[in-house]
């Protein structure tokens, strides 16, 4: 089920919120069981054949956690712990890469292996994470509560299920626990639905309508038709606004959605295109799975604390394996090893300036802060080539393009207009949570609101709402899955 569907918003979210809030009026127990029950239908709407997957492994990781906890020896529990992440990383590697791997070893040896079609269940890199986090944390004495039914509602509460954002379990267990979240609340529901439009206009409006000029041009590539200078780089550049549009809406309709049900969910969107240099943008962009990759992987491999070369490494294979955690082929592991190269470069710029008494900090002066993010901009813009194309000789055509080495070409007018005004949107106006900023849109979410913009609960910004519901409602003409959603 689609957060971008009629189904959805006519159906499930109204009978979902009703029987919260009248089963929140017995307790919390009933409350979050219907969450749960809620989620799991949500989940198996899709495909049910993979919710006995998801059932099954939530009572395999409450299960370990359970036993990590009450280990009577740090060795017991270190046993425990690496066995567990092992066997969800196993089955992250069947699903995800097993037909990947068998792939290069026929390349390779001249074999046929094959394990047959693989479908990969919908949001199992998110839930396994998410899990993954729990397990360390209860190793490490972090995790308080261990009632099944609640540890069930962490992982499938359905805002977040299918595409994030990446929850720490001490971070959502209070907020289900707090009372008042099973108390229906005006200003919940107001902010909640105001996000949420938000993030349909985003995901309907903008990304939808540029998605028309994405598909052409990675199509020609990807059948060996190479696009000329001009039509490779508005491709390039509508993708980038593609994606940006894409997983901005979902990441604000899952926090409007969440804050219907009184809970706040982390940030996980900051406007990452305005970022001066690429350490900023990753701390923007998918801030959850950044936040995951630095504490489950970055510094347990070393982090900056062993050397600057050993730092370097620790980014490159941070990286790598960030990228190969978005898809199983070679265009994501080098859209992986690309970020990874641009983040050491990004740290070694940092440490020459410091080396020559200069502050990396401070800020830099107008036209210099401009270049930076411009810089910035089209060294994602490039990466975004791999993450989008269909195989690495597809991509290696539209670089070519983008070089000039395959002419001039001609373009769309209608791209280059729906780029000028996704430009000025992504640089120049406020974001969601600056615009909500008054009502504490985000966990740890500090306040930055833009003050002639801020919302208020007025006629004003009810015609605003009115606007965007319903330029996003008309949007909905087909089913759009979010791209997210393949990861």
């Amino acid at each position: 089920m689609l957060f971008n569907s009629y189904g959805f918003i006519f159906a499930f979210l109204p009978v979902t919120l009703l029987g919260f809030f009248l089963l929140g009026k017995s307790g919390r127990e009933p409350a979050a069981l219907w969450l749960v029950g809620a989620s799991l239908f949500f989940y198996g709407y899709w495909n049910r054949a993979y919710l006995p997957l998801l059932i099954g492994s939530i009572s395999f990781n409450y299960f370990f956690g359970f036993r990590i906890a009450r280990a009577d020896s740090g060795k017991l529990k270190k046993l425990l712990l690496t066995v567990s992440i092992c066997i969800n990383l196993g089955l992250l590697i069947y699903y995800k890469y097993a037909n990947f791997f068998l792939s290069g070893i026929n390349d390779i040896s001249g074999t046929s292996f094959s394990l047959g079609e693989i479908i990969l269940p919908l949001g199992i890199s998110f839930f396994t994470f998410t899990q993954i986090a729990f397990l360390v944390d209860t190793a490490k004495g972090r995790v308080k509560e261990y009632n099944f039914v609640h540890y069930a509602l962490f992982v499938t509460y359905f805002p977040h299920l299918i595409a994030g954002p990446v929850l720490h379990h001490k971070e959502m267990m209070p907020q289900f626990s707090n009372e008042s979240a099973r108390r229906f609340d005006y200003g919940n529901i107001a902010a909640g639905l105001f996000i949420f439009c938000i993030g349909l206009f985003k995901k309907t409006v903008l990304a939808d309508g540029v998605a028309y000029y994405v598909g052409p041009v990675f199509d020609a590539a990807a059948n060996g038709n190479s696009p000329g200078l001009l039509d490779a780089w508005i491709g390039a550049l509508c993708y980038a606004f593609q994606l940006y549009f894409d997983f901005s809406g979902y990441s604000d309709m899952a926090i409007g959605l969440s804050r219907l049900f009184g809970i706040t969910l982390p940030l996980n969107f900051d406007s990452p295109y305005k970022s001066a240099n690429i350490i900023e943008f990753w701390r923007r962009w998918h801030m959850t799975l950044s936040r995951f990759l630095r504490d489950y992987l970055y510094i347990p491999l070393g982090g900056n604390r062993k050397g600057k070369a050993r730092r370097y490494v620790n980014l490159l294979a941070t990286m790598l394996l960030g990228g190969m955690w978005h898809g199983a082929g070679w265009t994501f592991l080098i859209w992986g090893g690309l970020h990874g190269l641009y983040l050491s470069i990004n740290h070694a710029w940092h440490a020459l300036r410091r080396t020559l008494g200069q502050d990396p900090g401070k800020p830099a002066s107008p036209p210099m802060h401009v270049l930076s993010v411009l810089l910035t901009f089209l060294a994602v813009t490039v990466a975004w080539v791999f993450f989008r194309s269909k195989n690495l000789e597809a991509a290696l055509v539209m670089i070519k393009a983008m070089s000039g080495m395959a002419g001039a070409g001609g373009f769309s007018r209608g791209a280059v207009n729906w780029l000028w005004i996704l430009l000025l949107v992504v640089w120049f106006a406020p974001n969601t949570q600056q615009i909500m900023g008054h009502f504490n849109p985000a966990l740890d979410f500090r306040e930055d609101s833009a003050a002639k913009f801020a919302w208020q609960p007025n006629w004003r910004w009810l015609t605003a709402h009115v606007a965007l519901a319903l330029f996003g409602l008309i949007s909905i003409s087909k089913v759009s899955e979010f791209i997210y959603f393949q990861f």
